[in-house]
């Protein structure tokens, strides 16, 4: 029933926007993502990796604003081109795993900027919105397996 926000959701790794999602070494769940941006025009870009404890829930989220790719339409999603620290974020895990992880969703403010999963309505649909960039959706089931961009 639309109208209240998932306890939990299901992130799957894809080779689309969700390249690195798993479980890192130490069994906290992992989410990175280098297509983070703000909506303000001329912002940033963010190199984004969102954690939670082995149990799904909210752990942290750890930042990096890197400058938004030249000639990128407003609003669209891009890697940041900061491929750099993505694989330090990466080695930050340690010895991962890539595979679905069943996490709480959550919102996060650093700098001034939420990061996390929004939940929203819209005309009746219930979904969770990735921030900042609203650019990924998920829909219920919340398996993860379809999501909008």
């Amino acid at each position: 029933m639309p109208g209240a926000a998932p306890e939990r959701f299901t992130i799957v790794p894809d080779d689309y926007h969700v390249p690195y999602a798993g479980t890192a070494e130490d069994g906290r769940r992992f989410f990175l993502s280098d297509e983070l941006f703000s909506p303000e025009p001329g912002g940033p870009s963010y190199v984004g990796l969102f954690l939670w404890h082995a149990d799904g829930t909210f752990d942290e989220v750890r930042v990096d604003a890197v400058a938004r790719p030249d000639g990128v339409p407003p609003m669209q999603a891009v890697p940041a081109g900061a491929d750099d620290l993505v694989q330090a974020r990466l080695a930050e895990l340690g010895d991962h795993v890539l595979e679905p992880v069943d996490v709480e969703p959550f919102l996060e403010e650093v700098d001034g900027t939420e990061f996390g999963w929004r939940f929203q309505e819209y005309d009746g649909t219930a979904m969770l919105n990735i921030e900042p960039g609203n650019f990924i959706a998920y829909y219920e089931p919340w398996d993860g397996l379809e999501y909008d961009t």
